[in-house]
């Protein structure tokens, strides 16, 4: 089967209020989030470091392009979601890659999300500052 008969991995990733949309395909290695290049969208190195993070694992550097549409949430949710979504797609592409991914906490959807603000109080717990007069 040809590179070109072959149909493209979709996956979904989520973090936070997050979500990205994932298509995995072979190719050199290129990450594209949004139109835009991943170094451009995420210019924060650590960031970039977090969203290789599948491939590192997989250790399947250069052998797939990702394209990537993403909304909702702010950068550090965005990245995780990219990653989450990556680790997905890498599952389906090649099964035998579950258990490193699992492992390193990579296919687990991170579902820590921020708590509502209540009323009387600054924040989701902070009281103001209490005076006895």
């Amino acid at each position: 089967m040809s590179d070109a008969t072959v149909p493209n991995r979709i996956s979904t990733g989520r973090r936070k209020s997050a979500v990205a949309r994932v298509r995995l395909q072979r190719g050199s290695g290129r990450i594209i989030v949004n139109d835009r290049p991943m170094e451009d969208y995420f210019p924060v190195e650590s960031t970039q470091a977090a969203i290789r993070r599948p491939f590192d694992v997989t250790e399947s550097h250069g052998q797939f392009d990702v394209i990537a549409r993403i909304s909702g949430g702010g950068t550090t949710g965005q990245a995780g979601a990219l990653a989450h979504g990556i680790a997905r797609a890498l599952e389906h592409e090649e099964p035998d890659w579950r258990a490193p991914l699992k492992r390193a906490g990579l296919l687990t959807r991170d579902a820590r999300e921020v708590e509502s603000k209540k009323y009387g109080l600054k924040k989701a717990r902070k009281a103001p500052q209490f005076s006895k007069r």
